[in-house]
């Protein structure tokens, strides 16, 4: 049964055994040991709640336990940004989580995470509505189609032109990426790639070949995959494949 749910705006995992080597990618990321859980940040021990900045490089070892990673313009990802009050690395209560058991589905994990909500004061809700912030109406109809990839199958990357983009939303190519980089904080290029290894996942989760996820996903072949995977994520293709048994 996968254990990785991807939403808008949001990944979220339930796992063992994660061993994620140094990376650094878009996202803030959230990390909830569980009671019995060995974790350690950075070489460091981890027994709470623990939020990380995005584009913050860091190194990750848990037994056992979640992770949520949240893109930061979304109204969740605006939330957790505003406790971290600028550091890099900020610990909340609760201690860790004390479930045993893993989630059985998409619904019963989201209302796991309910005291994880309640210790930052953050409302649970946001996780099951997590809309985009952005206010420049031709940038949310932009996310609105890139949203669509999580319902449907994902549009071909080659779509996804920068020029291309610009031309559909009536700007110059120039004036696009300007834009864009001011309403999501993100550079399109960065932002785009995080969002293709995301359709990569969403296709393994699916069951299907890691070849198949880098065609899918606009990759060169599954070693080019695997390598992108590697420096967002901390762990080749294969160790994500482990992570869906």
């Amino acid at each position: 049964m996968p254990n990785v749910w991807i939403d808008t705006g949001l990944v979220l995992i339930y796992g063992s055994q994660l061993d994620a080597d140094y990376h650094e990618h878009v996202a803030i990321q959230v990390i909830w040991p569980s009671r019995d859980s060995v974790c350690e940040l950075n070489g460091e021990s981890v027994q709470s709640l623990t939020v990380i900045a995005s584009r913050q490089r860091h190194c990750l070892k848990m037994s056992k336990g979640w992770v949520l990673l949240v893109e930061p313009t979304s109204q969740l990802g605006e939330q957790l940004g505003a406790k971290l009050l600028g550091k890099s690395i900020v610990s909340f209560m609760p201690g860790a989580d004390d479930n045993k058991y893993p989630p059985v589905d998409k619904k019963s994990a989201f209302k796991r995470l309910i005291p994880l909500f309640e210790s930052m004061s953050i409302a649970q809700a946001l996780l099951e509505l997590n809309q985009s912030s952005v206010t420049d109406e031709r940038i949310q109809r932009l996310l609105k189609d890139l949203d669509a990839c999580f319902i449907a199958d994902c549009i071909k990357p080659a779509h996804w032109r920068a020029a291309d983009v610009a031309q559909t939303l009536n700007l110059s190519k120039s004036r696009f990426l300007h834009l864009f980089k001011d309403q999501v904080g993100i550079a399109w290029r960065p932002f785009l790639l995080w969002r293709r290894l995301l359709c990569a996942l969403q296709t393994l989760i699916s069951g299907r070949s890691a070849t198949e996820a880098a065609y899918r996903a606009g990759f060169a072949d599954s070693a080019h995959l695997s390598r992108t995977f590697r420096s967002t994520f901390g762990m080749n293709i294969m160790q994500a494949k482990n992570l869906l048994k």
